[in-house]
């Protein structure tokens, strides 16, 4: 019920989603640009677009007990982003362990500008076996673009090239770590 509701939402305020919906088991979707709290408004539409129950990781600060219950109906999985927890083993165990489970990370890890994007995406795809599906947040076309899902080999140099490639195609503002890339070719 809730799922219809906020694809008709989506569909009312004029977004669409771009590009294939991949018929996986498991998959780490990467959520960027990541520049304003709309953007949450956007996912939970485009997640039911899809038809993927897709759960996310969140900062900690927003699961209180006020508005917890919320974030965890939707599928947020609270992140504690002020000490080192292993998040990585933790989400490659339960990947492993799990026959069907999609999980959207934002490699930025906040609204703010950053010069460089969290590389936990990366190693849980790799050490899982999973795929990663890009998905773009582009505001000036009010879609939600798609990639092909990116299998991760190990050298991350010429794994990461797609994914700094893609995003630099998704219009709208950018971060200090794209820009570095358009203008440098240099992944960070």
């Amino acid at each position: 019920m809730f799922s219809a509701f906020a694809r008709w939402l989506y569909k009312l305020a004029g977004w669409k989603l771009l590009g294939t919906v991949p018929d996986l088991p498991k998959a780490i979707w990467v959520l960027a640009p990541h520049n304003t709290n709309w953007d949450f408004l956007v996912g939970v539409g485009a997640r039911a677009t899809t038809g993927v129950w897709i759960q996310y990781l969140a900062k900690r600060e927003l699961f209180t007990w006020y508005a917890g219950w919320f974030f965890r109906i939707l599928g947020g999985k609270p992140v504690d982003r002020s000490r080192a927890n292993n998040l990585v083993d933790a989400m490659v165990d339960v990947l492993v362990q799990t026959e069907k489970l999609h999980i959207c990370i934002p490699p930025e890890g906040t609204r703010s500008d950053v010069d460089r994007l969290k590389t936990g995406f990366y190693y849980i795809a790799l050490k899982a076996d999973v795929p990663i599906i890009l998905t773009g947040i582009d505001y000036p076309r009010k879609a939600v673009i798609l990639s092909e899902p990116l299998y991760m080999t190990g050298d991350f140099q010429k794994d990461m090239r797609p994914v700094f490639e893609f995003f630099s195609h998704i219009q709208g503002k950018k971060k200090e770590w794209l820009k570095r890339y358009e203008q440098t070719g240099l992944i960070n």
